[in-house]
């Protein structure tokens, strides 16, 4: 067995609510679908906020999430020659700090068009020109050859694949022997009076900011109902290891509304 390791002591997790059953691919949120029409309603929900996703996810997190990914940026450690694979990346944030930190090349793949088309306007607002590649594609059949990418990044998007455990093991097919991969994702938090607020906050707040702000208030319904159905941090620390990858460990960001896993292709 491959052992887990956390950087934070164990906690119990947060109750998800309402009580679930099944794999995450039967539900959308909190609403049973079928699961293979989940893949059309996730793209649906990111095709209604491409142009609103970098500010609402400013305000979502009150902008943490910008020292978030200059974290997973830190334990990245990108170099000269680095391939990274950003998956559910369409923005760019990722990719553009990948670049700016001296990596050497950076694919973003999304499953939705509408956000690649973004990252493509923002990188060229930016005058980045060259160094990122982009391309549509699924996370659980990604378009991308076996064991040529250095570093594997999926930054709030795990929550959202239809199958979980196969977009993993896509993230190991593709990396290298000795890559790393690093889910960047919102979590369980461990902080009970933490909990208490973020919980009023994300299904009383949230969905009224995106009415406002992005004229859809129920994909910002959705966001949050989905980040209670994903496993927890420990939970995920498993699965991951048993796809096959080495010295798993999690890494807690505020009080476990974000956490970070990474974890060695062995």
């Amino acid at each position: 067995m491959v052992p887990v390791m956390s950087d934070t002591p164990h906690h119990p997790p947060a109750a998800v609510p309402p009580p679930v059953s099944g794999s995450e691919g039967e539900w959308f949120g909190f609403q049973p679908v079928n699961p293979e029409a989940k893949s059309g309603l996730v793209r649906a929900v990111f095709g209604s906020v491409a142009t609103n996703y970098d500010l609402m996810n400013d305000l979502m997190s009150g902008g943490i999430h910008r020292l978030w990914k200059d974290t997973l940026m830190e334990m990245v450690a990108p170099k000269p020659g680095m391939t990274l694979l950003d998956v559910a990346g369409g923005t760019g944030d990722i990719a553009f700090r990948f670049l700016q930190r001296g990596g050497g090349a950076a694919i973003v793949c999304d499953i939705t068009e509408a956000m690649v088309r973004v990252g493509r306007d923002r990188a060229i607002d930016r005058n980045i020109l060259s160094g990122v590649e982009w391309t549509v594609g699924d996370a659980e059949k990604l378009p991308i050859a076996s064991r040529s990418v250095d570093a594997y990044t999926i930054a709030f998007g795990l929550r959202n694949v239809t199958r979980i455990d196969a977009a993993i093991a896509e993230a190991r097919r593709v990396l290298k022997p000795g890559g790393k991969f690093y889910c960047l994702e919102f979590s369980h938090v461990v902080l009970p009076v933490l909990r208490e607020l973020y919980d009023v906050y994300s299904f009383q707040v949230l969905p009224k900011i995106g009415r406002i702000v992005a004229k859809d208030e129920d994909s910002y319904r959705y966001l949050a109902e989905s980040i209670r159905r994903f496993p927890a941090q420990e939970d995920l620390a498993r699965r991951i290891a048993a796809a096959g990858f080495a010295s798993v460990r999690v890494r807690n960001l505020t009080g476990g509304i974000a956490a970070i896993h990474s974890g060695w292709r062995i």
